[in-house]
């Protein structure tokens, strides 16, 4: 069975995290993926402390296994999240959207596992100094804001960088992906996309047809011009909002104005005119609903089979 340092240090069966997506990542997508032997990561984006202890016990009454939340270091509630991380026992914290080093230290020295999100060597090696469990390199292939490089260049370059376990994301889909991520070095992989076309996943019927139909070709980025690219399906709204980012007479407030509240209206309403659908590029070979424990172990039999026989392929 395919095993690493990461599942060992989490207590977790199969090295597959899922992706703290906002909106998307509640308590019933991450008990069915730490039930299903991966590590099930709630999101916690714009909740408040009360918000998510209640998501916490939700997820506690499904299972017993691991599970992770994500921290959106941006969000004004940030400091009372850390608080409740503690308070409850987190086993472990993904990190993003931010710089997570004024709460390595609180959250370590209570057992907390700390994995931050990265998209650089630099901010890997920051983290990693200061105590941080591992780090998930994430390429900009990846659904949802994104930085400059890469997996394929950027994995490699970062487990060269630190000594502690590195998890690739970005682009990665299936047991291909998954066995690539470890030919570069990789101790485990987290994926975004392919958990939004699974049965216990609650985002609007819309959204998951519209990933289950897109093609390779099938999302942009929009929001480098303020500061925040972001990656979505191709529709109305990110047509318009790269009409607007262009116009030099719209003001970046404007802009972020126009783009607030569009990724509820894709999770919740389903609303393909103006709501931003997020998605990596790896859609394209995400093509058919299921149970996250019918993934995870679809998945994992792939690359198993694949790393077993790499050697063949030389002569």
């Amino acid at each position: 069975m395919l095993k690493s340092k990461i599942c060992e240090l989490l207590g977790i069966k199969y090295p597959i995290f899922q992706g703290g997506m906002a909106w998307v990542a509640d308590a019933d997508l991450a008990a069915a993926v730490s039930e299903a032997g991966g590590l099930g990561i709630i999101a916690g984006m714009n909740m408040n402390g009360e918000q998510l202890r209640a998501e916490i016990k939700k997820l506690r009454e499904k299972t017993d296994k691991p599970f992770g939340v994500n921290v959106m270091l941006m969000s004004p509630f940030t400091p009372e999240v850390a608080e409740v991380i503690v308070e409850e026992k987190v086993p472990v914290v993904t990190t993003g959207a931010g710089n997570p080093l004024p709460y390595i230290k609180k959250w370590t020295d209570v057992g907390v596992k700390v994995i931050p999100v990265v998209a650089s060597v630099a901010l890997a090696k920051m983290v990693a100094k200061r105590g941080a469990t591992a780090v998930v390199a994430e390429g900009g292939e990846s659904g949802g804001h994104i930085g400059e490089a890469n997996t394929m260049p950027l994995v490699p370059q970062v487990v060269d960088a630190v000594d502690i376990p590195v998890i690739a994301a970005g682009g990665i889909a299936d047991g291909r992906g998954m066995a690539a991520a470890f030919m570069l070095g990789a101790e485990g992989v987290q994926m975004g996309t392919r958990f939004l076309v699974a049965t216990e996943c609650n985002i609007h019927p819309t959204y998951k047809e519209k990933v289950l139909k897109a093609g390779d070709m099938g999302t942009v980025v929009n929001g480098r011009r303020i500061g925040h690219p972001a990656r979505a399906l191709k529709n109305p709204f990110t047509q318009l909002f790269a009409e607007r980012e262009k116009d030099l007479t719209s003001t970046d407030e404007e802009l972020t104005a126009f783009g607030t509240g569009a990724l509820r209206k894709a999770v919740k309403e389903g609303d393909w005119e103006k709501g931003s659908f997020l998605c990596g590029e790896i859609a394209g070979l995400v093509n058919k609903e299921q149970t996250c424990k019918e993934m995870i172990e679809e998945i994992v039999a792939e690359a198993e089979v694949l790393l077993k026989n790499a050697a063949s392929r030389i002569q």
